[in-house]
């Protein structure tokens, strides 16, 4: 199944690439650098299903107390960072042709950079804790509570709009555009399954050895 899906994130990666140098025009006021558009929004969306899946992971962690759903929850907060620090790192590349400057204090950057910051902590949470359900259930809590910044990501562009040099607020797209966006979406969706998949299985082979380990020094 992994290697299938390896091929399918493969070709749809490609199509995500000509589409979106290829087939989609170049935008009349930003230019070329407006093509960043399709690998940032993706990115984006793909953190943030990320981060639903966290509390999604730690609501069923609580609730179980099953280990599975613990390890679903830190691979999903890992993939979640991951795609986040992609969004911070294009979102001044495309600012700085359009802006003038790399980075500007606006909310939509600004509560994803929180978001961001909020989920290494959880992360940190993780690692620097003590092995054991006390450190799992802090965790846990942690993930479900950070996930209410997520939605403020998506809306802070219509919650603080007064200033008419933020965040480019949603429009009407050329159909090859929207054509591209769902390409790109599509395969960001195949990229985030596949890294799913992969550090899952990873995480079940530590569980496995620790457990096996744990079983030896018995």
């Amino acid at each position: 199944m992994t290697r299938i899906l390896a091929v399918i994130l493969s070709l749809a990666m490609l199509a995500a690439v000509g589409a979106v140098f290829l087939h989609a025009p170049t935008e009349v006021q930003m230019g070329d650098v407006q093509r960043i558009f399709y690998f940032h929004v993706s990115s984006a969306l793909s953190a943030a299903a990320c981060y639903f899946l966290v509390f999604l992971g730690s609501v069923l962690y609580l609730r179980t107390r099953k280990d599975r759903w613990d390890r679903f929850a830190g691979v999903s907060a890992e993939l979640g960072v991951l795609f986040s620090a992609f969004v911070l790192f294009s979102g001044p590349l495309w600012a700085r042709p359009i802006w003038g400057v790399f980075w500007r204090w606006e909310p939509r950057l600004t509560t994803m950079l929180i978001t961001f910051a909020l989920y290494v902590a959880y992360l940190m949470v993780r690692s620097y804790g003590d092995p054991g359900e006390r450190t799992q259930r802090f965790a846990a809590v942690v993930g479900i509570v950070a996930f209410v910044n997520v939605p403020l990501v998506h809306y802070s562009i219509n919650m603080w709009a007064a200033d008419q040099q933020l965040h480019p607020p949603k429009v009407e797209l050329d159909p090859a555009m929207q054509q591209t966006k769902l390409i790109c979406y599509l395969a960001f969706g195949c990229l985030v399954t596949l890294l799913m998949r992969l550090r899952l299985n990873q995480e079940r082979q530590a569980a496995r050895l620790q457990a096996l380990a744990t079983t030896t020094h018995q």
